[in-house]
């Protein structure tokens, strides 16, 4: 019997409306870290997918305030009964910026341009053996074997517009060129809220607001919407004051982000799927010792770590960590179970090390632009040296970091990321951390290469019974707690501080929340008062 996950567009109905004419909100300034990548193949960071989000649109959204998936460029969808091909049907009131409208051509010419460019986040598609139109505003996708998360995945396709790509194809090798990838670093092709109007990645993305949406747009939704990149958080506080900037990065030092809350700013949060992770790299003597890790692992002084990121008596960018998967997702540990400092525990598994402790010198490395970081790898540093174990720190920029980590002997000691499931599901979480075939990457600077690891997140893809998926990822938990190839520091919850003259419900209230990072940026829901 086929089994059918059809879902009509009444179920979108929250979401779906008359295209506004908006043009009362005035203009919204907000900044992130990193470099902002407009190529919707090539989007990984958080400020790629606040621009992924708001100028692309993919065929299902994350509902609102609770899980599950949700029609967007789509009406629905039905899978065959082993759930290896899926069948979208579009929407027929869809239209590019470009004013061509959407197809189910454009769906295909999508999957495959992510395919060939090997990047972003194309590994999700690895098992989709195609796409092809099968009628009237149709599409179906093939897989070469059942994969739980695909729904979830499609939230990292984004529709390009192919007869403007084609239109605008560079040299490269073969009959597609470049894919067009130098025209989409900086020109938009999407069918999203907004348009880009000048993108500089290093500085800044220009949006402003379409007014043919095909879904109801706020009325005061920000006209215009100016992305900056990489701002001091000295620079922040000085704009905050004179009224020249609206939402700061989530990756202010939390003093910072209580400083501009004492004088009036609001506080928005997003708790995504994600976590802290302070990776230590398993191909590198002494970490290549799983008691070495262990020892490390006992010694890392959790609780304090969690003050470090605390905002206000309410207000933490964390929450205590209980293994290796955050609390509340496919197999992690109850909340009760959290990780603490233990030194007698570290001393013992320091005693069964191979390594002298007294000729090891450690490099822990953070990232330049995120400052909290250089604060743990002070952290690590003190509680290490109570173990007798030397260390030094680095200040590393994010792309000499992404360039150090791709080979193992280039790659700290000790690394920090901020990461999250970039579907919301588990296995975008994990198997990019931690499945060897994946090593080297800025996720998985741990190089860590493991059968039985590999084998549960191979199984957390292919269950497709909840029960068994949630098996699966337990058994993982406590196999990379056996293993330690990571400190697991703390669950994530992102904070920004945002002057009063902006509402961002997605932000603010739980029953509008999604539960994907960067979604809660969708602009068209948001508000901001005139300029």
């Amino acid at each position: 019997m086929k089994q059918a996950l059809i879902w009509g567009l009444a179920a979108a109905t929250t979401l779906t409306g008359a295209a506004q004419m908006a043009t009362a909100g005035g203009t919204l300034r907000l900044d992130e870290v990193a470099v902002g990548e407009l190529d919707p193949g090539k989007a990984t960071d958080y400020a790629d997918s606040i621009l992924m989000f708001n100028v692309y649109d993919t065929l299902v959204m994350p509902r609102q305030g609770g899980p599950g998936h949700e029609p967007h460029l789509a009406t629905g969808w039905e899978a065959n009964e082993d759930a290896t091909e899926y069948t979208f049907t579009l929407r027929d009131d869809v239209t590019f910026e470009s004013g061509n409208p959407l197809t189910a051509e454009d769906v295909v010419f999508s999957l495959d341009r992510m395919k060939a460019l090997g990047s972003g986040f194309s590994h999700l598609f690895a098992n989709v053996e195609g796409a092809e139109v099968v009628g009237d505003n149709q599409v179906k996708f093939s897989l070469s074997q059942s994969y739980s998360p695909f729904v979830a995945s499609l939230l990292r396709l984004p529709i390009v517009d192919k007869a403007l790509v084609m239109q605008n194809l560079g040299q490269g090798e073969g009959k597609m060129g470049d894919w067009g990838q130098a025209f989409l670093s900086g020109d938009s092709a999407g069918t999203g809220a907004y348009v880009v109007q000048s993108h500089n990645p290093q500085e800044e993305t220009v949006m402003t607001k379409r007014t043919d949406y095909f879904l109801e747009v706020a009325e005061a939704a920000p006209d215009t919407v100016r992305l900056r990149y990489g701002l001091e958080a000295a620079t922040v506080r000085t704009l905050f004051a004179q009224g020249e900037h609206d939402i700061a990065s989530q990756w202010l030092p939390p003093e910072v982000i209580q400083s501009l809350a004492d004088n009036g700013a609001q506080l928005f949060t997003e708790s995504g799927v994600g976590a802290f992770y302070i990776k230590m790299n398993t191909a590198k003597a002494p970490l290549d010792d799983v008691n070495c890790r262990q020892a490390l692992a006992h010694a890392f002084d959790y609780e304090t770590g969690l003050r470090m990121v605390g905002i206000t008596e309410d207000v933490s960018q964390g929450s205590p960590s209980t293994g290796a998967i955050p609390v509340g997702m496919l197999g992690a540990n109850p909340p009760d179970q959290t990780l603490k400092r233990d030194m007698d525990a570290a001393r013992e598994y320091l005693a069964k090390c191979q390594y002298d402790p007294a000729e090891m010198d450690l490099e822990l490395s953070w990232i330049s632009s995120v400052p909290i970081e250089e604060r743990f790898a002070l952290l690590m540093q003190a509680n290490f040296s109570e173990l007798g174990i030397k260390s030094h720190i680095r200040k590393v920029p994010w792309a000499l970091f992404t360039e150090l980590v791709s080979k193992p002997e280039n790659t700290p000691h000790i690394s920090q990321i901020f990461t999250n499931a970039v579907t919301g599901d588990p296995d975008t979480l994990l198997y990019n951390m931690y499945h060897s075939s994946v090593r080297g990457t800025w996720q998985s600077p741990e190089y860590l290469t493991d059968e039985k690891v590999d084998e549960y997140l191979d199984q957390g893809r292919l269950e497709t019974d909840t029960e068994a998926r949630h098996e699966a990822y337990s058994k993982l938990n406590d196999r990379l707690m056996e293993l330690a190839p990571t400190i697991y520091g703390y669950d994530r919850q992102s904070v920004f501080a945002a002057s009063q003259r902006v509402k961002a419900p997605a932000l603010t209230d739980p029953e509008k929340a999604f539960g994907l990072d960067g979604m809660g940026f969708t602009f068209r829901l948001m508000e901001v008062a005139e300029d």
